[in-house]
């Protein structure tokens, strides 16, 4: 039953999942404090990622959505699919059938913490 399709399919020069990305270079109003927050997006078992009530999956955007108009990052997207195990993502993309077009660029980070800048990554490690 795949009938939609991902917005975008190509990793973001500047995606903060991209090992090369420094976050403080990313365009279009990077800010550290929205950058902290999106942890709520990534699947662990204290962070409950899907509000059964409203229907909605926390996920990240890609910096280059516009708004309302949101587009999963794709460097999110396949760290939820790969190493993050992201139970309820894999369940909704069953329904994408451009999802083996996904193309990532470069060594990637494997944790969220990973993608904050320097001073902040052990200040997120404390908290969880």
């Amino acid at each position: 039953m795949a009938n939609k399709k991902l917005k975008r399919t190509v990793q973001c020069a500047k995606c903060p999942w991209k090992v090369s990305t420094n976050p403080q270079e990313i365009p279009h109003g990077y800010c550290e404090l929205k950058h902290e927050k999106l942890e709520n997006t990534i699947a662990d078992k204290d962070h409950p990622l899907w509000n059964i009530q409203s229907n909605v999956l926390h996920a990240m955007a890609c910096h280059h959505s516009k708004p309302g108009e949101e587009e999963y990052c794709v460097g999110w997207l396949m760290n939820q699919l790969g190493p993050g195990n992201n139970i309820v993502l894999r369940l909704q993309m069953m329904n994408y059938e451009n999802l083996g077009e996904v193309v990532l660029v470069g060594k990637q980070h494997e944790k969220f913490e990973e993608t904050l800048p320097k001073n902040k990554k052990s200040d997120v490690a404390k908290d969880t």
